[in-house]
């Protein structure tokens, strides 16, 4: 139970809404524009897609200690194991891995039962995941994390999620990656913007650590308000009848936002702050589903 219990917390379970929320908006889109699914290969889809993302967080984890990131001077959160639960960096080599071959063999199902080009998107991701941290040159220690983070998670996630589940992509489809891409680019900032003073301490130079406090806080507004207007723009050029729910959803998440920016971004913080931007992305997806539903 006991190592059950780090697995979880090696792999950042409530994490997994990012990727969670990213899918079933696409889900619920491709239902709508579609008329139909094959429920069976969906499924498959969501479980390869949450494999990835849990092995690229158990390295995350891993790499992240290795390297000092995760430090007990700076970090707070209880969930990081290795720093204050002295659990053995091995097990989180042994979660990666290990969730990394459950997605290999969950992709190659998907491969006979859609289409090949799962194989390339999928080994695509699980190698740019293991690079997030992994390698000579890792992406989270530069200032790229936001628009791998966001690109993949957000609009390429979705956009595969179409291609697969719909037999092809459409034009709409391409508007659609957009304001998930922001959004969860949004998520990356909060986090970084929290992590700042450690991350600066030990060497790593994330977009954040490069623009500072001030003008971070400015970009997790841009990157969130972004994503609104995107999705803002779909409702209002297919069914404008339907901007109430847009309205509606835009002006909680405010309310969210001034939470956040009442507490300001900092370690201390860092529970709070994340907790609120994942409550704008639960509340972002939901708003997303309901328009999908209503056009």
């Amino acid at each position: 139970m006991r190592r059950f219990s780090y697995f979880i917390a090696l792999i950042e379970l409530r994490t997994k809404l990012v990727s969670l929320s990213t899918f079933l908006a696409a889900f619920t889109w491709v239902l709508v524009s579609r008329k139909t699914i094959n429920l069976l290969v969906a499924a498959l889809f969501l479980a390869a897609v949450l494999a990835v993302d849990m092995g690229t967080t158990a390295f995350n984890s891993f790499f992240d200690f290795w390297r000092g990131t995760d430090d007990a001077d700076w970090n707070r959160e209880s969930d990081k194991v290795l720093v204050h639960a002295h659990v053995a960096p091995g097990w989180a080599l042994v979660a990666g891995l290990g969730c990394y071959t459950a997605a290999a063999i969950f992709g190659l199902l998907l491969a006979g039962l859609s289409t090949p080009w799962v194989l390339l998107f999928g080994t695509l991701g699980m190698i740019i995941g293991y690079a997030y941290t992994g390698g000579p040159w890792p992406i989270s220690r530069s200032p790229l994390g936001e628009v791998f983070a966001g690109g993949f998670l957000g609009g390429v996630l979705f956009g595969l999620t179409c291609f697969v589940l719909g037999s092809g992509l459409r034009s709409q489809d391409f508007l659609l990656c957009f304001p998930s891409t922001f959004l969860v680019a949004s998520i990356l900032t909060v986090n970084n913007t929290c992590d700042l003073q450690g991350d600066l301490a030990t060497g790593r130079r994330t977009l954040s650590g490069l623009l500072g406090p001030e003008l971070s806080s400015l970009l997790i507004l841009a990157e969130g308000g972004l994503a609104w207007v995107t999705l803002g723009f779909f409702v209002f050029s297919n069914r404008p009848a339907l901007g109430w729910i847009w309205g509606v959803g835009f002006i909680l998440s405010l309310a969210i936002y001034r939470g956040m920016f009442k507490r300001g971004f900092s370690h201390d913080t860092k529970g709070p702050s994340m907790r609120g931007i994942l409550s704008v992305l639960a509340l972002f997806t939901l708003t997303e589903i309901l328009v999908f539903i209503f056009t």
